[in-house]
């Protein structure tokens, strides 16, 4: 007899039939391996119909899987689209809006994804899944100190990291020259123009200055060169670091085999989890600049080393997908694929070489809502779930994953927020052959930009710009000679009414619709007037993560593996894979 009075005979059968059942929920439960490559276009892709590259790998996932060819990140630059992505909610929700950057620059920064957002990762870890990221994070790192880890991707659900906390900087490579253009707003130049010509002046006795003014001034000049000299000869050593869980292992980190060497830790995480439930979210951090690619992939393409890297990216796709296969796990796993949003069409290198994707037929690229800007691949494979060889028309987005990944995890969608995702499988199972998105609201930083609708019973997809960047395609750098298209009412022009397209007419967004061309004008521009109001009402305030405060570079915040008089500077001797 047991303890409880029952005889093992009886309570032993009780015991292995609970384990049995809880067995077959275990494996009934899909893994998940979502890939999100950094700045890819969506005409980079042989699968999307690039010609130039070659991508087997991707177009395999896309030949067995469904292929998205309306898939909409929710924002045109990493971190807001990031967030997004993670927590099924349009980024202004949580905060990761507004400012003149709209993304974090420093890790010395105090802004990040809020603690009281969820993400599929945290209920995933709550529904038993194993979690990982490994690749880019870019959505904060500390708070109050150096290493308090606030907004650490373990804050938010994945157990295990190994990858960069903010994003591949031009600072990260040797010769790639910086994102920080003081120059722009330091007139150092200029005042140091002014200095010379006034000591020229006054040494042919044209003006009389005081030897001690011109000294000072000299003095100050050249503090202020040696002050900015300093502050971006630093960046690589504040900014470009590798950290495995919640420790720094390089500083800066070595780009060269960096993706072999994530790709292998992606390959190692599998293996270790194959026979229990796991979420890995593989975030490349190719294809951004500064520009790389190993050894092996190196002049591999005729697109220089941007269509290398493109190279490398499927590579280690394969290298993934051969892991599943040779553990048997593809027909329990979901794979996804995409990117965080459009290639960035302003990327051109220190040495004039062009850095820049293809977004196909698709308006501009990276930091617009043109459709180059946040049409992205959207690819997604399980076997003997959703049926090869197909495609979705239909508009989605990168939220959608939230919802589709908290149901099959075998948990219950939040309801105490506005989730804006929609889960995918119904339509990926082709139960129904509409999305569940009849608005899509796009954003620049806390501005709302441009809305798109799709009518029920109708095949067009209008899309209304309320303002739009000062884009000039002509130029090498479109947007106004910056680095990105910015939001502020000096980089953008306002319409009124606003500029209205049918996208299922007009996807390259060549010509917007007037009252005489479209019979529908007025009656379109009021729906979608009464969405947006009824949107707005949704949308609670809450701290903006993006403040000036929150993205201003904070000494005591700053993650230092060796000392500052160190110029933190480490790099570990052993084997960063082990």
């Amino acid at each position: 007899m047991t303890s409880a009075g029952l005889p093992w005979a009886v309570l032993l059968p009780l015991l292995l039939f609970g384990k049995i059942c809880a067995s077959v929920r275990e494996s009934s439960r899909p893994n998940f391996v979502l890939v999100m490559v950094d700045d890819l276009g969506i005409g980079d892709l042989g699968c999307y119909g690039n010609t130039t590259l070659r991508t087997p790998n991707i177009d395999l996932l896309a030949q067995e899987g469904v292929k998205l060819t309306h898939h909409i990140a929710a924002a045109s630059v990493c971190t807001p689209s990031r967030a997004a992505f993670l927590t099924g909610r349009y980024p202004i929700r949580a905060g990761i809006a507004g400012g003149h950057l709209q993304v974090f620059i420093f890790n010395g920064a105090s802004g990040g994804l809020p603690n009281n957002e969820i993400t599929f990762a945290k209920i995933a870890q709550q529904q038993g899944y194993e979690t990982a990221l490994i690749g880019k994070w870019h959505l904060g790192l500390n708070c109050e100190s150096s290493d308090d880890h606030c907004h650490h991707p373990s804050a938010h659900g994945f157990r295990h990291f190994f990858g960069i906390p903010l994003t591949n900087l031009r600072d990260c490579g040797p010769g790639h020259g910086t994102v920080f253009q003081i120059q722009k707003y330091l007139p150092y130049r200029s005042a140091a123009t002014v200095c010379a010509t006034a000591a020229l002046l006054h040494y042919i006795g044209v003006v009389a200055i005081s030897r001690r003014f011109l000294l000072r001034a000299t003095a100050l000049l050249a503090a202020l060169a040696l002050l900015v000299g300093g502050f971006i000869a630093s960046m690589p050593y504040l900014n470009c670091i590798l950290m495995r869980d919640h420790d720094v292992v390089e500083q800066p980190f070595d780009a060269e085999n960096l993706t072999q060497r994530m790709t292998q830790t992606a390959v190692d995480f599998i293996e270790r989890n194959s026979e229990r439930p796991f979420l890995l979210f593989f975030s490349l951090v190719q294809v951004h600049t500064a520009m790389f690619a190993s050894a092996a992939f190196r002049g591999t393409s005729g697109h220089g080393v941007y269509g290398d890297a493109v190279h490398e990216v499927d590579w280690s796709v394969g290298q993934l997908m051969r892991t599943l296969e040779r553990h048997k796990l593809e027909e329990n796993t979901l794979v996804y694929l995409t990117s965080d949003q459009g290639a960035h069409l302003e990327e051109i290198s220190a040495t004039g070489e062009v850095n820049r994707g293809w977004n196909g037929i698709y308006k501009a690229g990276k930091a617009t809502n043109w459709e180059g800007g946040i049409r992205v691949p959207g690819i997604l494979r399980w076997p003997g779930r959703i049926p090869g060889g197909s495609e979705v028309d239909e508009p989605t987005s990168n939220m959608d994953l939230f919802p589709t990944l908290v149901r099959l995890s075998g948990a219950p969608i939040p309801t105490d927020r506005e989730i804006d995702g929609h889960d995918l499988m119904d339509l990926l199972q082709g139960r129904v052959e509409r999305s569940n998105h009849e608005f899509l609201f796009h954003y620049c930083s806390s501005y709302l930009n441009a809305v798109r609708w799709h009518p029920q019973n109708s095949s067009s997809i209008w899309k209304a710009f309320y303002f739009t960047p000062n884009f000039y395609p002509e130029n090498d750098t479109a947007c106004h000679h910056t680095h990105v298209c910015f939001c502020e009412r000096s980089y953008v022009t306002h319409h009124d009414p606003p500029l209205l397209y049918d996208l299922s007419r007009d996807p390259s967004e060549a010509t917007p619709l007037g009252p005489d061309a479209e019979p529908a004008y007025y009656s379109v521009l009021a729906t979608l007037q009464e969405a947006v109001e009824a949107h707005q009402r949704t949308v609670r305030p809450v701290e903006s993560q993006l403040s000036l405060w929150n993205v201003i570079w904070k000494p005591w915040l700053q993650p230092c593996r060796s000392s500052f008089s160190q110029l933190c500077y480490y790099k570990q001797v052993d084997d960063l894979n082990s």
